[in-house]
């Protein structure tokens, strides 16, 4: 009995840690396309230095993650479970990269077409939004959820495609207009680890892989 509820408060820290890295990420996610038209340099220079937080958080997941494996021998759901949490926080700290690299292209060029910008922030809030659910989905046991998130990252893929081909860019400046379109990969990115995460999370619920293609940039 002792050792059992030994595991389960380890278990228990576990995803305490996975859920603060995800809160971490979901923080620095919010407002980080504002940042590319603000007027100087510092919130973006906090944003990249930032990231070293998260690097240890995910490193903190591992550590966790690999001690309950050799010392408590898991099995079954709960294996499959610790395996999950480092996919996940690897995914989180993979959008957190992504994010601060909108932050180092905010310190080479300062972006102020309207038109972009209003369809970065629109990527941006897609992704919040599909990072909010995946709690939800986690918490609630919810698979249709999941299977939703996991389709949404289309619309976030389908901005990125405007972006990338369309008129919208008025800039003379060919260098500005690359470093804009870096901008819409990294948050394209940011919604492909999310759909990961969803598709993680659908695998912990059923024990069955979701059909989707992971990525590893």
């Amino acid at each position: 009995m002792v050792y059992r509820e030994k595991f389960s408060d380890e278990m228990a820290r576990l995803y305490e840690s996975v859920l603060t890295l995800g809160e971490e990420c979901y923080e620095r996610l919010t407002g980080c396309t504002a940042i590319l038209s603000s007027d100087g340099t510092a919130d973006a220079r906090l944003l990249v230095s930032d990231d070293k937080r998260i690097n240890r958080l995910e490193e903190e997941i591992n550590n966790q993650a690999i001690n309950l494996i050799t010392t408590q021998q898991p099995v079954a759901t709960d294996l499959r479970l610790i395996i999950s949490s480092i996919k996940v926080a690897d995914d989180l700290e993979r959008i957190s990269d992504n994010i601060s690299n909108l932050g180092e292209v905010r310190k080479r060029v300062r972006i102020t077409n309207e038109k972009l910008l209003l369809r970065l922030s629109t990527m941006e809030h897609l992704a919040m939004l599909m990072l909010e659910d995946v709690k939800t989905a986690y918490d609630n046991k919810d698979l249709e959820l999941c299977k939703e998130i996991i389709m949404r990252d289309e619309d976030i893929d389908g901005l990125f495609v405007q972006i990338t081909t369309s008129d919208i860019f008025d800039e003379t400046d060919a260098f500005i207009t690359g470093q804009s379109q870096l901008c819409a990969k990294y948050l394209e990115r940011i919604g492909d680890h999310i759909k990961n995460i969803a598709e993680h999370v659908y695998y912990v619920l059923t024990g069955d892989k979701h059909e989707s293609r992971n990525i590893s940039e």
